[in-house]
């Protein structure tokens, strides 16, 4: 199998949704919906629009399996990508609606910057839950529990270097979250893309 070829998992999967398997359905919803969910809410902030965004991503997965291109990516990055689109799109419109009403031109400088805000929260968010296990724990305990990279590697049972090293390129994953770009409608790292 080449190096860049997707889980077999994946491949099987989107095979099965072509074949029209409901089973295969519930299947990547048990695996993907709190993923999806979670990405959504943390655009919208809003547990209902997610709630809908979450039913319109499988859906669409469910209408159009062959969308998802197993030579561009994981099918987990494919369906974070589609929520996130989806996501920033349902929040441009709720934004345009208001904009309808309101003020204009600040009001949408405002739209813009939340949209940057919610797509590089949902960005961190994905980069923290696809990072490997132990950068993860490394970086939970850091950041939430307070610990320094001693007490990290005393609390993981690892050296002081590996907690270091650990702590640094979880650091350097969550560093991409925040692209410069400017535009708000970049996707998050891997959404889509190949891993490497």
């Amino acid at each position: 199998m080449a190096k860049d070829a997707p889980p077999r998992w994946d491949r099987r999967m989107q095979q099965r949704l072509a074949r029209g398997e409901a089973a295969a359905l519930g299947e990547l919803y048990d695996r993907f919906a709190s993923l999806v969910y979670s990405l959504a809410h943390r655009v919208l902030d809003d547990d209902a629009a997610a709630g809908q965004i979450t039913r319109e991503v499988f859906g669409q997965v469910w209408e159009d399996p062959h969308a998802y291109d197993p030579k561009r990516g994981s099918l987990r990055s494919w369906v974070a990508g589609l929520t996130h689109r989806q996501a920033v799109h349902r929040l441009r419109q709720s934004g345009s609606a208001e904009l309808a009403d309101g003020e204009g031109g600040r009001a949408s400088e405002e739209l813009e910057q939340k949209v940057r805000r919610a797509s590089a929260a949902a960005r961190a968010d994905y980069i923290v839950t696809s990072m490997p296990a132990p950068l993860r724990a490394a970086l939970e305990l850091a950041y939430f529990q307070r610990r320094d990279y001693r007490q990290t590697a005393a609390d993981l049972g690892v050296t002081e270097d590996e907690a270091r090293r650990r702590l640094r390129l979880g650091l350097q994953l969550l560093s991409t979250a925040n692209p410069p770009h400017q535009d708000g409608l970049s996707s998050p790292p891997g959404f889509g893309e190949r891993r490497r």
